[in-house]
């Protein structure tokens, strides 16, 4: 468990949660844009609620580790949600060409040449 302090306030979150909402907070903040995210969280009686923030430019997030004896909630959902948001970093795709097998003849058409019927 983590706990995530923003704005002088400090709320607790699932590893997975707190993890993404830094990684989307840059993300935003390098965009030069701020936006509004909701990230679950659990309250000091130990029930589950919901945290509005607004991330990026001039919005800081510290994530921190919490000592934590109870059971984690599942906020896995909250977090495939922060990571599913069209400014969160994903790897480069690169094209790899497809591996030729020698049974394989090479495609050679000419497409300046008028087929024939």
């Amino acid at each position: 468990m983590r706990c995530v302090t923003y704005a002088g306030e400090t709320v607790i979150t699932t590893d997975d949660v707190a993890a993404s909402l830094i990684e989307l907070t840059a993300a935003v903040a390098k965009e030069g844009q701020a936006e509004a995210v909701s990230i679950p969280i659990v309250t000091d009686d130990k029930k589950v609620a919901q945290a509005e923030l607004v991330i990026g430019v001039g919005n800081d997030v510290l994530s921190a580790p919490l000592e934590w004896h109870d059971e984690e909630p599942d906020f896995s959902h909250a977090a495939a949600e922060l990571k599913d948001h069209r400014l969160f970093p994903r790897p480069n795709l690169r094209a790899v060409e497809p591996a030729s097998t020698s049974d394989e003849e090479p495609f050679d058409y000419d497409f300046d040449q008028p087929t024939q019927a």
